[in-house]
């Protein structure tokens, strides 16, 4: 199975995955405006009547196109919340105790501020928390329930959300997109 292309603008702003038919579709439009990357995959075709020789197209593993006018909005743009990308975020701890509660589905999306008393659903306001402490803040703010945050939530930028989103990124992918990360360190790693 092929990796996932990183499709870029013109001018190098991370836009998308996407699969590696739709990057030699690209190519062959001639849409590709320049590459990046280490990595390249070569896909083979029929063979030409005409000489007998079977086609090929060598793509690489980021590619940026001339004309990305259907993705300008994406850099102004709040990337989409999902508990998925929310607990890559929070790297699967417990933003309350810190306990790693690990992939089972003892993770939760806890509000900060909860909905019911003004908080919004977004990055901003959420963070991942285990049952446990979610169920003892309840209804109340971190300051209320007496709990405080190990880290503070943020929205992730395009690129940062790329690499949440993206199971298999290649290292050329990954040196690529952290080059545009924001700075921020990730919340909380236990040792």
């Amino acid at each position: 199975m092929k990796p996932l292309i990183l499709r870029l603008d013109i001018s190098g702003m991370p836009v998308t995955w996407i699969p590696w038919q739709d990057a030699v579709s690209l190519y062959c439009r001639d849409m590709v405006g320049w590459t990046a990357g280490d990595e390249t995959f070569t896909f083979h075709g029929g063979n030409s009547r005409l000489t007998g020789l079977r086609s090929s197209i060598s793509i690489n593993s980021i590619i940026a196109i001339k004309h990305s006018r259907n993705h300008k909005h994406v850099y102004r743009n709040v990337p989409p919340l999902t508990n998925r990308e929310l607990f890559l975020r929070d790297a699967h701890i417990c933003m309350y105790c810190g306990n790693d509660s690990g992939r089972g589905g003892a993770l939760t999306r806890d509000h900060v501020i909860p909905i019911s008393r003004g908080g919004k659903d977004r990055w901003s306001n959420v963070v991942t928390a285990c049952r446990s402490c979610n169920t003892r803040k309840g209804n109340k703010t971190p300051d209320e329930a007496k709990m405080s945050l190990l880290a503070v939530p943020y929205v992730p930028n395009w690129a940062e959300y790329l690499a949440l989103s993206n199971r298999k990124i290649l290292a050329d992918q990954m040196e690529f997109l952290k080059t545009r990360f924001s700075g921020r360190k990730m919340p909380f790693h236990k040792q």
